[in-house]
This record gives structure tokens, sequence and C-alpha cells, in this order.
């Protein structure tokens, strides 16, 4: 109690007093204040996006359709979980070329010219690369005519992460540039397979830089551009509806066809025909296959743009295609060889890989599976037969197995897209249906012309770039350097220390 006593109470409440009473004419102001003027109060802020809305774009975002920009953030910029897979994806097809494509190929040719081929793969990429960042981009994707794009885009002016609407909903269109850039790549160093061993470094580079002005650019805008002459998917004014997922006419036959007439214009290896051309290493090659059968989950799964149905679609139809392919091969060669080889299954699997490209996200498993089952067939009988008969030196089989395939897949998506045959007709999340609804046979001969263009533009203009840089740098290296092999006489180096 004495404690208590002693506790300052009085001060307590002496300055409690003070504080009230310094209260009172605040208190009293406020009272006594008239009515705030209405004029003078602050504007009301806009109501934002409805709930309606939100929930309409969350839809749209998880269905890949599209957005409504006045529907919130999700109306406004890219969605997360489709630029991840596609981000993915283009590190996958990236993964195709460097190290797939170019340890599939080194496994291939003789121990001397390992490097050669590696370095021209690895050539490819840097030149694409950089050709792709200044225009190439630009040419393909931006508006302009029929054949060829702007240049609005040139040097990724503009290219942001802020989806483009006329290819991607919810994609940035930084990524979606980048992805298409690994399709630009991997295209010319396909090439590298038929001119294998005996082609200078020199030539190769400077073929690509005009290949890719000359021929790619123009017919992936044809293809793939907004208002492309070729493209039934998003142009609904194109002179030829035709219908490519994935690059079947753009990257393969386009690819096939260059490396065909690379073949005949530079000639046969020395001592083709007459010495043993055996691949120096079936488990490099057999490596080089296997990243390409995962690469290529991202080549055609990634060309539905977006991480949602016709992606599943792309990626089950990618799987059961290449498996019948690499099973056709196999029977084929058991039953005129007697056994079923390694380069055999491998090669059947790609076959299966190239096919189903153009169709993997407008077919049904079904008819993947029939599809990569005669790809699988025809190509064998062509690289085995035709190939040995006409007598002409595609080194790796490049006009073989990617023209033939090519075009028997982008044939047979006309087939296998219709509804009646197990596929999903042509109206999906990702085709805008501007093909209509044409009848089997109609939407094949569509094909058809579409393959026709393709072989013609690729093959006459390639014909025109090799003579240019035969006249300025040379195709061929001499005969002595080939026979002593490219990677010590073309790059100084030797794959292996003895």
């Amino acid at each position: 109690m004495r404690q208590l006593a002693r506790f300052p109470w009085a001060a307590i409440l002496g300055l409690t007093l003070i504080a009230a009473l310094a209260l009172l004419p605040g208190v009293a102001l406020a009272q006594d204040a008239p009515p705030a003027d209405p004029a003078a109060a602050p504007a009301v802020e806009p109501a934002g996006p409805t709930i309606e809305q939100r929930l309409a774009n969350l839809e749209a975002y998880v269905t890949n359709g599209v957005p409504d920009a006045e529907g919130g953030a999700l109306g406004a910029t890219a969605g997360a979980g489709h630029n991840a897979w596609m981000m993915t994806c283009a590190a996958l097809v990236l993964f195709m070329t460097l190290p797939g494509l170019a340890l599939f190929y080194g496994g291939l040719v003789r121990r001397k010219n390992v490097l050669s081929v590696l370095a021209q793969c690895f050539g490819c990429a840097g030149v694409v690369t950089v050709l792709w960042w200044a225009i190439g981009y630009s040419l393909v994707f931006d508006s302009g005519s029929s054949i060829l794009g702007g240049t609005s885009f040139a040097f990724f002016e503009g290219v942001t992460a802020a989806p483009n609407g006329a290819y991607s909903a919810w994609v940035s269109q930084n990524v979606f540039a980048m992805f298409q850039m690994m399709f630009a790549i991997i295209t010319p160093a396909l090439i590298v397979g038929a001119i294998a061993e005996r082609m200078k470094f020199s030539a190769v580079m400077a073929f690509v830089v005009l290949w890719m002005f000359a021929i790619y650019f123009p017919l992936a805008h044809m293809v793939w551009g907004g208002d492309g002459l070729m493209n039934g998917v998003w142009n609904a004014n194109a002179s030829i509806k035709s219908i490519d997922f994935a690059g079947g006419t753009v990257v393969h036959i386009n690819a096939g066809i260059a490396g065909l007439v690379a073949a005949l214009i530079v000639g046969r290896r020395v001592g083709y025909g007459r010495e043993i051309m055996a691949p120096h290493s079936l488990t490099m090659t057999m490596i080089g296959g296997a990243l390409l059968w995962v690469g290529w989950f991202g080549f055609n799964a990634g060309s539905a743009l977006e991480a949602a149905g016709t992606a599943a679609l792309a990626m089950v139809n990618t799987f059961v295609a290449t498996a019948g392919a690499a099973l056709a091969w196999m029977v084929a060669e058991q039953v005129e060889k007697g056994k079923p080889s390694l380069l055999g299954l491998i090669s059947g699997a790609v076959a299966g890989l190239v096919a189903v490209t153009p169709a993997a996200g407008l077919a049904g498993p079904m008819g993947s599976i029939v599809l990569g089952l005669v790809a699988g067939l025809v190509c064998y009988i062509f690289c085995s037969v035709i190939k040995n008969r006409v007598g002409y030196d595609d080194s790796l089989d490049v006009f073989g197995v990617h023209g033939v395939c090519g075009i028997v897949g982008a044939l047979l998506t006309g087939v296998f897209n219709s509804q009646s045959l197990g596929g999903p007709g042509l109206v999906t999340d990702w085709v805008t249906a501007s093909v209509g609804s044409n009848g089997v046979g109609a939407q094949v001969w569509i094909q058809l012309k579409a393959v026709l263009l393709t072989i013609v533009w690729s093959g006459v203009v390639s014909v025109i770039a090799y003579k240019i840089v035969d006249l300025t740098v040379g195709l061929r290296v001499p005969e002595d350097e080939e026979r002593e092999g490219l990677d010590i006489t073309s790059h100084g180096e030797t794959a292996y220390n003895k």
C-alpha cells in the first residue's frame, strides 16, 4: 500500500486533463464547420474489372483463348505457365541441333571428318542466330506481302515480353521469337548431312547466309506468316490453304530438297562406291538420335504455342508415330537382310519424327501410328533401294529421310486430320478454321500444291545459291584434303588422340 501511495497519480491525472483540454477546440471546430462543397470533393476512381471479366480472362488463360484487355492483369500480360512451357520448348529444340543433330551426324561420318560436321552444325547456330535477330524474325512474322514479311521487328525492335496477339495470346513475343529461331537454326544444319566430308567450311557458311534470305525466310513466311501465301491456319485469304503444324514443308522438305541439290552439284565423295565409308561410331549416332527424339517434343508439342490440350495431343502423336516408323524399318530390314540394325532403328525413328511433324497437332493417335508405319517403310525403300539405283551421294540420307518423309507427312496430314479418321478436324484451340470444312480429297490436293511449291522454290533457288558460292569461295575442298580428312585440313584438329 505504501508503494501505491508513492506512485505519481497526481501527475498522471494532470497530464490527462491537459491533453483533453487541448483537444476540445478541434472538436468544437469540427462540430461548427459548414458542410463540405460537393464540387470540391476528389473524383471517385473508376471501378476496376468486374469479377466476370476476371473470371473470363482466367478461363481464357487456362484454355489458351483470347484475353480481354479490359479484364485485369491477365488481359495485358503473358501467361506464366504458357511462357514457361515455351521457354522449355525453345531449349529442347536447340537441344536437337546442339548436341543432338551434331552427334547424330558426327557418328555417321568417318573419324577423320567428325569435327568438320560438328563445326558446321555449330557454325549454323551462330550465323542463323545473328541473322534472325537482325532481320529474319521480322521477315517471317511481320506483316508484309504473301511471300515475305516486313521490317518492323528488325533488330528485335518492339519484340518485348508482351505477347504478339497475332500469333499467341499468352506467350511473350521475345519467347516466341526465340522458339521460332530454333527452327531456323536446325533447318540449314540438316543440309550439312548431304554434303558431309567434302564441302568447304567457308562455303557452308556462305551458303547458309544466302539460303536463309532467299529460301528459308520466304517459305517460313508463306507457311507461318499471318498473311502468308500457304497459311491455311491463320490467313483466311491464303491462296493455298494448307495445314502444317510444325514445319513439314518449311523445315524438312525444304532442307531435304536443298540437300539433294547440294549432293548433285558438289558430286560424290572421293572413293564413293569403291571404298568402305561406314559410320565410325554408331554409339555416338545412337546418343544423337535419342537426343533428337527427346528434343522433338519441344519441336512438335511446342508448336501448339500453349501448355494445354493441343500440346498434349502433339506429344502423344510424336511418341506413337516415331515408334511405329522405327518398328516398320526394323521389320523391313529383318525381312530383307535377316537382321535388324541399330542404325535402321534410329533412322526409322527419325523418319517417324519427320513425318508426324506437320500432323502432330492435327491428327489422332491412330492416324499418327499409321502415318509412322507408312513413313518408316517408304523411307527404308528409298534409302536402301532407290538411292543406290540412282547413284547420287547424299552422305547421310538428308533427302531420303527428311525430304521423302516430309512429303509423306505433309500429304497424309490432309488425310488423318479428318474427324472420320480419328483426327480433331480443322477446328481446335490452335487452328482458327480459316481452312473451312474441306473433304479429305480436297485437303490432300491443297497439301500437294504446298508440297510442289516448296520443292520448286527450294530446288531452283538452292541451285542459284550454290552456284554463287561456287563462283566466289568454291564449294569443294581439294582432293588431297578430302583424302586426309576435313578435321585436320579445315580446322587443324583431330577428334581422337591416338
